[in-house]
């Protein structure tokens, strides 16, 4: 199965509203924390799913998937691999959409429990790098966005 399908990447990015982050880190300097304030200044609903933490960028914290009130679109995981298992399965149990795994998260059984209750799974693919991407704001940074366009600007 590909878990890395850039239509399915694109469409998620584009339908999704809500993001629970699991692992979110209240460090200013932790990945998982740049990357959820990132989707919430892009307008995701962020929601931290973190038992250490009580607030984080302003949300409330949960203790897991399962405390979450609202319908969770993507279940975001800044886990170790060994944890993607039961987080799939909590996933799957709340009726998320789908399982996003970041760089790293790769566990074969839990991307096989998402995909087999249909979630749509993508794996070791950074959600805030590949927004960037197809919302064409990479080149800001200077990294090439692999977009074809006509379109020049400040050329004339």
């Amino acid at each position: 199965m590909n878990y890395q399908d850039t239509a399915a990447i694109q469409r998620v990015l584009n339908t999704a509203k809500t993001v629970a982050v699991v692992g979110l880190s209240g460090n200013e300097l932790r990945a998982s924390y740049f990357v959820g304030y990132y989707l919430k200044r892009h307008g995701y609903q962020i929601i931290p799913v973190n038992p250490r933490e009580t607030e984080i960028l302003g949300e409330r914290s949960y203790a897991s998937l399962s405390e979450i009130p609202v319908h969770v679109d993507v279940v975001n995981v800044f886990r170790a691999p060994a944890a993607l298992p039961d987080i799939a399965r909590e996933a799957v149990s709340i009726g998320a959409d789908t399982l996003w795994c970041q760089f790293g998260v790769i566990n074969e059984e839990g991307n096989r429990i998402a995909a087999d209750a249909g979630l749509t799974v993508i794996v070791d693919r950074c959600l805030k790098i590949e927004h960037a991407r197809y919302a064409g704001r990479m080149h800001w940074l200077g990294f090439n966005t692999h977009r074809i366009t006509s379109l020049r600007t400040g050329l004339q």
